[in-house]
């Protein structure tokens, strides 16, 4: 495997218009798990990906286990429970960050919450180039925690660790979420956390502060929402930032749920390649696109070879990118094309602003 992906996926209920829970009639059935997202944006990527994880013998444990599947993942791993449920949960459309978001979670007892070193064999992560996990796993239990810090630990032949920090405040319990997850960051050997979760977490300001704190891993990438994101391997450094800074694109935005986890995964997938951090963080910011610009969890990137166009681009033709939906389906024929509008068409050569509908 190129890469596996470990933690828990659930069955998400997606609202049918905006607005409060209370008020929403009915919801579409999706799936939902930052770890499986990231392995099902590999797989369509052109990597060969595994999710480890645990559900119930249920029909929503066979839905996952299905839809992930389809997706081209490995899914030979995954255990089945026969005494605990598979994880569900619902929620509204809004950002995160923002306080009308609403998510109602019914995953405690879970079957992936008894995962744990006895129930995740080792021989189903090793040999990967990449395992990566978040800190969602981490806070499910104690088990759960076991068997991430089994798993960051270091061994002969360990696969490259990515850890992305993930916090969900609704899980962690006595203030334990900091410590630990510092804790695990430090064992890692990629790191993605956001600039505000770094302050709201660790009280550290300004990307600067997060490299000087998360020392251990060869990389740490600090996501800065519509600003981008900087990311260091030790060595890189730029400007009056450690690191290497790389603006996002402009994104007329459909959904904002899941492009944390695309982000992640154009960045390992550049990785894979053996790209440099400019790149990496290029691809990063094109498969979060793909993800802001339909309504799901999960969006199929454009080809590689697209992709690779749009990263090569010159610093003055990136900063004025501009995808909105669709931009993902334009003609194969073109792979620099993005779609028509009331201009027309853009093109992506370095001195031209590439345009969607």
């Amino acid at each position: 495997m190129d890469v596996v992906c470990l933690g828990e996926s659930m069955v998400t209920f997606l609202p049918s218009r905006p607005g409060r829970l209370a008020d929403v009639p009915s919801f579409t059935r999706a799936i939902g798990g930052a770890e499986s997202n990231v392995a099902c944006a590999l797989a369509a990527a052109g990597h060969r990906a595994r999710w480890v994880g645990r559900v119930g013998a249920d029909g929503f444990g066979d839905h996952l286990v299905d839809t992930i599947g389809a997706h081209g993942v490995d899914v030979t791993a995954v255990g089945r429970d026969p005494r605990r449920p598979t994880g569900i949960y619902f929620r509204t459309d809004e950002d995160r960050a923002t306080d009308a978001h609403e998510v109602v979670y019914y995953r405690a007892g879970s079957a992936a919450s008894a995962m744990s070193p006895a129930t995740v064999p080792y021989e189903s992560v090793a040999g990967a180039r990449i395992l990566h996990l978040t800190g969602i796993t981490a806070a499910l239990s104690g088990d759960c925690l076991a068997l991430v810090r089994e798993l960051t630990a270091r061994r002969p032949g360990r696969p490259l660790v990515s850890f992305d920090v993930n916090h969900r405040p609704a899980l962690w319990r006595d203030g334990d979420a900091p410590g630990v997850l510092l804790e695990l960051a430090r064992r890692a050997d990629v790191v993605f956390v956001g600039a505000d979760e770094a302050e709201r977490l660790w009280g550290l300001r300004g990307a600067r502060e997060v490299f000087e704190a998360v020392s251990g891993p060869g990389v740490v990438v600090v996501k800065l929402g519509g600003g981008g994101a900087v990311a260091t391997d030790g060595e890189a450094r730029t400007g009056a930032v450690d690191g290497v800074l790389v603006p996002a694109p402009r994104v007329d935005v459909v959904s904002p749920i899941g492009a944390g986890d695309a982000f992640a995964a154009g960045f390992l997938s550049a990785t894979l390649r053996g790209l440099d951090l400019r790149n990496r963080l290029r691809h990063g910011h094109l498969m979060a696109a793909a993800a802001l610009t339909v309504p799901g969890d999960l969006a199929v990137p454009p080809r590689r070879d697209r992709l690779d166009r749009l990263a090569a681009l010159g610093d003055a033709a990136w900063g004025t990118l501009h995808l909105g939906p669709g931009w993902t389906e334009a003609d194969e024929k073109d792979p620099g094309r993005t779609g028509g509008g009331p201009e027309g068409p853009g093109r992506t050569g370095d001195d031209q602003e590439v345009r969607t509908p």
